[in-house]
């Protein structure tokens, strides 16, 4: 048999609310996925969020909590850390260390760039949309983005309604066994009672000990894990579970059959057999949750270790049909040249090969090849899948848009999977590498590196390319050269004034016209040239380049 961990380790703020709970007469447990990521000891507790359940109600956590936040009808209460601080008085060096970790964490995420978007952004604004700007896009540090603290009544039950993200019907429970009871998996179904007098006197002493970045090593002695679901057990094989009947489970709500699959590739577990089968045997009521429900436990998986193993799930229970019907039609469509595998195969392979963190890019990646299927020729007994790339953006943008992904992101897709097939030479001009810039867009430039890297591992292809490394040196170099029409020496108010223009389709066409002529020469991108320029056009309009 497992067992229970000799200590966990913890930070100061759940225990606060540990503490007032108790305090004021309430039962109170951290259940969830904190107390499973606590036994795993897989994740930095300095960064886990913690859920608590009660038998306090909303209206009394509110009073008890009166900084908490609960705007919504399920019953949870949120609290930010900062809330506990002020209300605690917590030593202000373990503050500023925590929001640190914190900020440093958020700037973690985002992987070295070759283009820095904040140096780009002040010389090419055009390029760069700054209402939909990135994070790294700013010279503002990151923001720190805490912790939280979710704090819900017992529950014995809940509903959906069709396409809801939060239920919408809740049935509060008596006591902490019928809560669990509700609970998807084993594995979420365990709960932690910590020794309330040790509490206590651990909270009596923050004057004297203020907490530490260490944490709290909270003994055996001082906790009991309540697991009647045996999802230590499970947690210890790595299997997967449901709490129960699984197909009580999924018919209550069929976003369940997503996390099954989610969970297993983020904590490389099995699918218990029984839960297999009935996620097989209801895929078909994935239809009935909403798309953006979906689209939530979709982007985990593909950020998750094994993104590759997640899609190959999706796919044996019959779930992908209903998220990605498209990519199911990649299986069987051989490719031919350097490719050894089908469409499908490399779909998969490419995205398991994907270095970036963005979930965007790794979608692409998955759907870079989307057309393939569609536009497959073998007339001259080689496949050909001519305009795939073009054709597979437009579809790539409408499966964003049937998952509700932001307009912004959409549009990301397109992009990426359009441009996807560019080439590089040496021989390239200059011009050639500006050109692919302005087209791409500077944002979208590295996450197209990205993805072009995992094209050519998914088709078995060294890691390193001597032709991309070149590239990207050559694009660094052209990043102070006029990309756009906004780059340009003049404006349209210096060619009215100086030519006696009106707005109009002529200005925005001599504009083009010397930004063509920039493109090619940059040298030419100064006030005196381009006004010789201009009243050359303007002479002889066939003159659209010297």
């Amino acid at each position: 048999m497992p067992q229970v961990p000799s200590h966990i380790t913890l930070p100061i703020e759940p225990l606060l609310v540990l503490h007032r709970l108790t305090q004021a007469g309430f039962a109170v447990y951290i259940v969830g996925g904190a107390v499973r990521d606590l036994i795993l000891s897989e994740r930095d507790w300095l960064l886990m969020d913690f859920d608590i359940t009660t038998n306090a109600t909303p209206q009394e956590l509110l009073t008890i909590f009166p900084d908490a936040f609960y705007e919504n009808s399920f019953g949870t209460v949120s609290l930010t850390y900062q809330n506990l601080w002020q209300t605690e008085d917590i030593d202000k060096e373990y503050r500023d260390a925590r929001e640190l970790i914190a900020t440093s964490h958020q700037a973690s995420k985002s992987d070295p760039r070759l283009i820095d978007l904040v140096t780009a952004s002040k010389v090419h604004t055009a390029l760069l949309d700054h209402d939909q700007a990135q994070p790294e896009m700013t010279d503002e540090a990151p923001t720190a983005t805490l912790p939280l603290i979710e704090i819900t009544t017992f529950r014995s039950g809940e509903k959906y309604h069709e396409g809801a993200r939060r239920p919408s019907e809740v049935q509060w429970g008596h006591s902490l066994i019928e809560d669990l009871q509700r609970r998807d998996f084993t594995i979420n179904a365990m709960a932690l009672k910590l020794d309330s007098t040790w509490i206590s006197g651990l909270i009596e002493s923050l004057a004297k000990n203020p907490p530490t970045l260490q944490g709290l090593a909270v003994e055996s002695d001082h906790f009991e894990l309540i697991d009647r679901f045996e999802g230590l057990a499970d947690l210890d094989q790595r299997i997967i579970r449901s709490v129960g009947d699984a197909e009580d489970r999924i018919k209550e709500d069929a976003l369940r059959m997503l996390r099954a699959i989610r969970f297993a590739v983020q904590l490389n577990c099995s699918i218990e057999d029984s839960l297999r089968s009935a996620i097989s045997k209801f895929a078909s009521q994935l239809a009935d949750v909403s798309a953006e429900r979906v689209r939530d436990e979709l982007i985990k998986m593909l950020l998750s270790p094994q993104p590759k193993r997640a899609i190959e799930l999706l796919d044996e229970v019959g779930l992908l049909e209903m998220i990605l019907p498209e990519l199911v039609l990649a299986k069987g469509v051989r490719q031919g040249g350097h490719h050894t595998t089908d469409v499908w195969q490399h779909s998969l392979d490419a995205l398991e090969a994907c270095p970036s963190p963005d979930p965007v890019v790794r979608l692409a990646t998955l759907l870079h090849d989307i057309s393939k299927p569609t536009t497959y020729n073998d007339e001259s007994g080689q496949p050909t899948f001519y305009n795939h790339e073009v054709i597979g953006a437009r579809v790539a943008k409408q499966i964003g848009q049937r998952l509700r992904f932001s307009k912004r992101d959409c549009e990301r897709l397109f992009t990426l999977v359009r441009y996807h097939m560019f080439h590089y030479q040496p021989e390239n001009s200059d011009a050639a590498i500006r050109r692919f810039m302005r087209k791409v867009g500077l944002e979208n430039i590295d996450d197209i590196l990205d993805l072009r890297e995992s094209d050519r591992l998914g088709s078995g292809a060294r890691k390193t390319s001597w032709r991309l490394e070149e590239m990207k040196e050559r694009m660094v170099d052209q990043l102070n050269q006029p990309l756009d029409v906004t780059d340009l020496a003049i404006n349209g108010n210096d060619l009215m004034t100086e030519f006696d223009l009106r707005p109009s389709r002529q200005l925005g066409e001599l504009l083009q016209s010397l930004f063509e002529i920039v493109l090619e020469e940059p040298e030419k991108n100064n006030r005196e040239t381009l006004l010789a320029l201009t009243r050359e056009i303007l002479t002889n309009p066939t003159v659209k380049s010297t």
